[in-house]
């Protein structure tokens, strides 16, 4: 190739990157009004219900009833406005973060493990901060991390997603990696969430469909040696999964379950009233965090509980449009990632309350007490609404 060609294929290149600058500058709008109504929707009516699910516990604690809607009415308002200025970003600057993200949540993850780092509770070092003051799960921004990379990467790609080398391994030895750092924790519903994530987005970025059947087949193995007992974690919860309402372990192990039945099945079709719950008063544990569903099934019954995973399942579907809709592959991976986290944490948190699969610990996005996880989730919204910035106009 001669320098006049280097020279005129420079060029070319430049012009090529001005035009790319040009549209996307013409195709900035607005934030995605119906995505950003619903998340804040959402938000809001999390509140109240984390109010009415706290205020016993926390004047039992403190002598303040709002004690717990204060602190997490804080973590929103900076949440949100977290999200209205990474909505406002152009996302294809966060493709030069992305590497650097998963790895300082690999290391923070490695770092929980450490003897003198990690917080523990109930048995489970999951947890990096500072005491009660400010504390945070590693696993919250591996998700972030995931996400980013993943859509990063496969977004180059192209027709190379199709190949071992390039569409499985790497992908597959990152997940590998986090699913053990996760395992040691113990926090088995995170390392599920992420797993299910990081398959997501291969199957959308592309890869052979017999790689998402044994990817399939391989879940469902561990899951049935898990339930089976093959393999010994947790064991007791999978007792009490069989046969909550056994009198060996009511006061044990199953109370947890016990009584969030108890909640669901008192709450009936319309509830027994906002701010009315029976177990919210040192019955069910953990009823303003993993277990508030169980609380909105007692005060709003059948019918409120639907609309709230209305909310939820709009959202979703919203999130999926938007993916659809993306300007590139980059931004529909981003946004297909998020979504499916929330769609799946939603899922297994009503799972988990219900007793349809056994208690993991996962709390229900927008609503369950957790600061900076509430700023994790918004931000993630911001993501999204960036994408949407972004489409095409129809």
């Amino acid at each position: 190739m001669t320098k006049e060609e280097r020279e005129l294929r420079r060029q070319q290149r430049e012009r090529d990157r001005a035009r790319e600058k040009e549209m996307r500058e013409a195709a900035r709008g607005p934030l995605d009004m119906p995505f950003l109504m619903l998340t804040l929707l959402l938000t809001g009516v999390g509140l109240i219900m984390l109010f009415s699910a706290s205020f016993p516990m926390a004047y039992y604690e403190t002598g303040k009833p709002a004690y717990y809607l204060v602190r997490q009415g804080v973590f929103a308002l900076v949440g949100i406005a977290v999200m209205l200025l990474i909505g406002r970003i152009n996302y294809e600057r966060y493709r030069a973060v992305a590497k650097y993200v998963l790895a300082a949540s690999i290391g923070m993850l490695i770092l929980v493990l450490i003897p003198g780092f990690g917080i523990t509770v109930n048995n489970a070092t999951r947890w990096l901060g500072f005491g009660e003051l400010f504390r945070f799960q590693p696993s919250e921004i591996a998700k972030i991390g995931v996400i980013l990379y993943f859509a990063d990467s496969i977004s180059r790609k192209m027709e190379r997603m199709r190949t071992v080398r390039y569409g499985i391994v790497p992908y597959a030895v990152i997940l590998g990696v986090i699913a053990i750092l996760m395992y040691l924790e113990p926090h088995f519903s995170g390392m599920v969430l992420i797993l299910s994530i990081g398959a997501a987005m291969m199957f959308v970025g592309g890869i052979e469909l017999y790689w998402i059947g044994a990817g399939a087949g391989l879940a469902g193995l561990v899951m049935w040696a898990y339930l089976s007992g093959k393999i010994a974690y947790n064991s007791s919860r999978i007792l009490i999964w069989r046969d909550p309402l056994n009198p060996d372990w009511m006061q044990g192990a199953g109370y947890q379950t016990r009584q969030s039945l108890l909640a669901i099945g008192s709450g009936g079709l319309l509830g027994v009233g906002l701010g009315q719950s029976r177990q919210k008063f040192m019955y069910l544990p953990e009823r303003h965090n993993d277990f508030i569903f169980s609380i909105i099934c007692e005060e709003l019954g059948l019918i409120g509980a639907t609309l709230i995973m209305a909310l939820f399942a709009l959202l979703v579907m919203r999130g999926y449009w938007i993916a659809l809709h993306a300007r590139d592959r980059f931004g529909a991976l981003m946004a297909v990632g998020v979504t499916t986290q929330v769609a799946l944490q939603v899922f297994l948190n009503i799972a988990v309350v219900s007793n349809l699969v056994p208690n993991t610990g996962i709390s229900l996005p927008f609503f369950s007490y957790g600061g900076t996880a509430l700023v994790i989730q918004l931000a993630e919204m911001g993501l999204v609404l960036s994408v949407s910035r972004q489409m095409p106009p129809s």
